[in-house]
């Protein structure tokens, strides 16, 4: 098939783990991969790393049988004449044997002498992000100058995304990726929270660093006035999260705050945008830089386990600024990551009800058809309702605009014993359920490294199936 694509997310340790002539024959022959989308620039062992779940669920049944020493950085060659215009130009890694191993030099060649391509995979944020496997310390001078200021003056944890280096320093990367490299596209992952969305969570809003204020003021937004606006929200949902006030209900409650407040989605609408501005410039660089790349869209789960984020990020508008997507759909994990999302709703917004009274609802309102609450994290989501529905779905609402290649979990990492574990099965009804419901491709995922063999046969059987391998 000339439009194949098979892909698979790996890190650079597999290559330097199991050999990068037989790894590529293992993936080609064994499993029918032909895109290999490569971890290249992370702190997260997720990305990077081995598995991070071996503590929980032991070791896959291939590659080192035993805990890497990760440190996170860049996985390629410094080139510094690309970021003259950001201070953020000491970022190598330092891993036992990773360092000075241009990780894209390693494996192009091999791959295309295969006919398979290779795509540098990025996600953001890039460091300290929770069940990622986030390594302790990030050896970048000055990164703290970079990060994020919540609603109270407080130093956060993510670099801000209207910092200029920081901003510069992301589209320095991909410019190098697409300059210095004959790769054939690159992924691209934004999984940020917004300000509502982190108060939902708990914590206090984001990004009034003096970089996003100084954005908001050219814009003509009173950021005073907005930061007296997110004192009466954090209060609410301080408030909903111990079980206090909303004498009319926390629906109710939430809703009077926000009716007070209108600086609150003002300020929503103008952090969203400035984030996707994010994914536009780099599209647009990208394409500058060399046309026939491919720019792909590694979109996140909760973009339709959260009501709140389904409504922002509409199919449509993306789009405007990328090649093909790959929806996240780790079906055996996510009736955990549903559970854990939902959890924050219920605790706050949604506190009036039980989960098993707005489960129904709400995947009514999302488009989702899986387990009981109660049984949602044993049982996962079911690969024909839940990969087949969000990939009709997507297939629907991009119109044919461009095509969608579905994210399989393969050994997606657990966080609990008690969670659904992946199986052959899982896999091989995952992938017919993509293709059966227009799905022109996938992608294993989240990184090899992590996989075990005997799942990837189970995707392997699928494609037999279909006559793709």
């Amino acid at each position: 098939m000339s439009d194949k694509f098979v892909g698979i997310q790996i890190s650079p340790i597999s290559f330097l783990d199991e050999g990068v002539e037989p790894l590529l024959e293992t993936l080609q022959n064994r499993f029918g991969i032909n895109v290999l989308l490569i971890g290249t620039l992370s702190w997260l062992g997720l990305k990077v790393g081995r598995r991070i779940s071996h503590k929980l669920e032991g070791f896959p049944d291939h590659g080192v049988q035993e805990p890497d020493q990760m440190r996170g950085g860049s996985y390629i060659a410094h080139h510094p004449e690309f970021y003259r215009n950001t201070s953020i130009t000491n970022f190598q890694n330092n891993d036992p044997g990773m360092a000075g191993v241009d990780i894209l030099e390693m494996v192009i060649d091999a791959a295309h002498q295969r006919g398979m391509k290779v795509m540098p995979e990025v996600m953001e944020p890039l460091f300290k992000y929770a069940d990622h496997g986030s390594t302790n310390t990030v050896q970048i001078p000055n990164l703290p100058q970079y990060l994020e200021v919540d609603q109270f003056g407080r130093i956060g944890s993510e670099p801000s995304t209207s910092n200029p280096h920081y901003r510069t320093w992301l589209h320095s990367v991909l410019e190098d990726y697409a300059r210095n490299y004959d790769i054939d596209g690159i992924m691209w992952c934004n999984e940020r929270r917004s300000p509502l969305d982190n108060l939902i969570a708990g914590n206090a809003a984001n990004d009034f660093s003096p970089a996003s204020r100084y954005e908001a003021t050219q814009r003509g937004i009173d950021v005073e006035r907005v930061l007296l606006a997110f004192r009466e929200a954090y209060s609410f949902f301080q408030e909903a999260r111990a079980g206090r006030g909303c004498s009319d209900g926390f629906f109710i409650g939430f809703l009077r705050m926000l009716l007070r407040n209108p600086e609150i989605l003002i300020w929503e609408r103008f952090w969203l945008e400035r984030n996707k501005d994010l994914d536009r410039e780099l599209f647009g660089i990208v394409k500058w830089c060399k046309p026939a790349l491919s720019f792909g869209l590694n979109v996140w789960n909760r973009n339709h386990f959260n009501p709140l984020r389904k409504a922002q990020w509409s199919w449509d508008e993306q789009t405007m600024y990328c090649d093909w997507v790959k929806p996240i759909t780790y079906q055996h994990q996510s009736g955990g990551i549903y559970k854990k999302e939902m959890t924050e709703w219920h605790q706050s917004i949604l506190r009036d009800f039980t989960p098993q009274e707005i489960t129904p609802i709400m995947y009514k309102l999302l488009g989702l058809n899986e387990a009981p609450w109660d049984n949602l994290l044993e049982t996962g989501m079911n690969p024909e309702t839940y990969v087949g529905g969000q990939a009709r779905d997507t297939v629907r609402d991009l119109q044919n605009k461009v095509p969608v290649y579905m994210g399989i979990g393969v050994d997606a990492p657990r966080t609990s014993a008690a969670q659904a574990i992946c199986t052959p099965e899982i896999v091989e009804q995952s992938v017919l359920a993509s293709y059966s419901n227009g799905a022109k491709g996938i992608v294993y995922s989240p990184n090899y490294a992590g996989m075990n063999h005997s799942n990837l046969e189970g995707g392997a059987k699928a494609l037999r199936k279909l006559g793709i391998l």
